[in-house]
């Protein structure tokens, strides 16, 4: 939707508004003739004004010729400030809090204004449900105490070696190794869903059972469908889409993704002294005493994470939110981004990353809705609590995350510019600081993580924290 550059439009001749679900409003909105005649004329004036032409001073060209020349231009720009104007005076008289932008109004891509007639144009808009917010004072939180072992560096040195460690080619592909080819999804009728060049693909490992991932897809019999490939074979992976996937098309559909492998790589993992090399450290007593402060840093998140994971659910449980019973690509995108930013925060590497995201495209309608509704309780628990995101809580947000991917601040703020995450930081920013504000009035006890996480057996939606191995 063009924004309104500020000239002035004389308002619409109506809006009527129509539900057409949870969260969904249609409105149809008549620009009478006479303003139309008007906007084309300022818009006319405006052009006569500045329009040079070889022969004529600017401001002095004939306004037949203007039109002869400009005249499509002159009436596209009039048509966007008519509709921008029109649709922003009907959302404010109708108090919508619009979610998103607009959608629909196709009809006006090919649609030439002329003086004296009126327009009418819809669009559907995303809009927050109306719900009541609880009293947040007195929720019971258990906070498990997060330790960091001996045994934890062990495993970070581990993670470290793989993720620092070298590519070593293939001439055919073993369990746990990478596939880097070419994604090609088709519906059933050959349509292309998704063309993906430098998809990569690994080969379940023998603890994933031959469950594993291709171009975002979950699919339980991965390992069988793709075999032990090598450079140059053509794979074809039959697969049904998750009704949650961000692409409509894709959802519930029987796809077919042929797969060319272009070679086969094998993660060799660098060795203790490599690391401490490659890191800076004076020796390996060095490294796993950086580890261990990372580690900690990370618990006091871990930590964290799981008594906001506790208020989130007591929200989901105690509030009724309307929604619509199928999420829209819109909601599904808003869904993953917000996930795989949490995911992100709290340190998960990023190849484990994509694989949470897949499986969360795979989980049931339920889990999604409640993605869904939590956003909705947090954006208005936030207002409630009157939060307020600083520009420095956000650079310090991008820093954390930024140091747990090994880059700097500046590289990864250029990263989620160029891929409009930005807002997403923001809005991680306010929803933790709306759920830091309703645990400053919870009840907390402690736990022992041991305990906590044998809680969590017994509690859907709680996520598990670090405990130290069992002797």
């Amino acid at each position: 939707m063009a924004k309104s550059t500020g000239s002035k439009a004389a308002p619409a001749k109506g809006a009527q508004l129509d539900d057409i679900g949870p969260s969904r409003k249609k409105l149809t909105i008549t620009i009478d003739g006479d303003t139309v005649t008007e906007q084309i004329e300022r818009s006319m004036a405006t052009m006569v004004d500045s329009a040079a032409l070889p022969g004529f001073r600017p401001g002095r060209v004939p306004r037949r010729l203007i039109e002869k020349r400009f005249g499509k231009a002159v009436r596209d720009e009039a048509k966007n400030q008519l509709v921008s104007s029109a649709y922003s005076e009907a959302i404010q008289s109708h108090k919508l809090n619009v979610l998103g932008e607009p959608e629909g109004a196709d009809e006006l891509a090919t649609l030439d204004l002329e003086p004296g007639k009126s327009v009418t144009f819809s669009v559907e808009v995303e809009v927050a449900p109306e719900f009541e917010i609880p009293d947040f004072a007195g929720i019971k939180v258990k906070k498990p105490a997060v330790e960091v072992t001996d045994e934890m560096v062990n495993e970070q040195i581990e993670r470290l070696s793989v993720n620092e460690g070298s590519l070593e080619p293939q001439e055919k592909a073993a369990l746990g190794d990478y596939c880097i080819g070419h994604g090609v999804m088709k519906d059933t009728k050959g349509e292309v869903l998704l063309d993906l060049p430098g998809a990569v693909v690994q080969i379940p490992p023998k603890d994933k059972n031959g469950r594993g991932a291709i171009l975002g897809i979950m699919i339980d019999d991965f390992g069988k469908q793709i075999g032990l490939p090598k450079a140059n074979d053509v794979v074809t992976v039959k697969a049904k889409g998750p009704e949650n996937h961000e692409k409509p098309d894709v959802r519930g559909k029987d796809v077919v993704i042929t797969y060319t492998v272009e070679r086969v790589e094998r993660i060799v993992p660098a060795s203790t002294d490599q690391l401490v090399q490659r890191y800076g450290m004076a020796d390996d007593k060095a490294l796993r005493e950086s580890l261990m402060l990372r580690l900690n840093q990370r618990a006091m998140i871990e930590q964290q994470s799981a008594m906001r994971q506790q208020v989130a659910k007591h929200l989901l449980d105690s509030v009724e939110v309307p929604l619509p019973e199928k999420l829209t690509s819109k909601q599904t995108e808003r869904t993953l981004a917000r996930r795989r930013m949490e995911l992100l925060y709290r340190g998960v590497d990023q190849r484990d990353v994509e694989e949470q995201m897949a499986e969360l495209r795979a989980a049931s309608a339920t889990t999604a809705q409640r993605e869904l509704k939590l956003f909705f309780i947090l954006a208005k628990a936030a207002d409630k609590l009157n939060v307020r995101v600083t520009e420095e809580e956000v650079n310090g947000r991008i820093a954390q995350m930024a140091m747990e991917r090994g880059v700097r601040p500046d590289q990864l703020r250029t990263e989620l510019m160029r891929s409009n995450q930005v807002g997403n930081v923001i809005q991680q920013v306010r929803e933790h600081k709306a759920m830091d504000a309703i645990l400053s009035k919870a009840e907390i006890s402690d736990i022992s993580a041991a305990d906590y996480n044998t809680m969590v057996d017994k509690t859907e939606g709680l996520g598990k924290v670090s405990a130290p191995a069992k002797g």
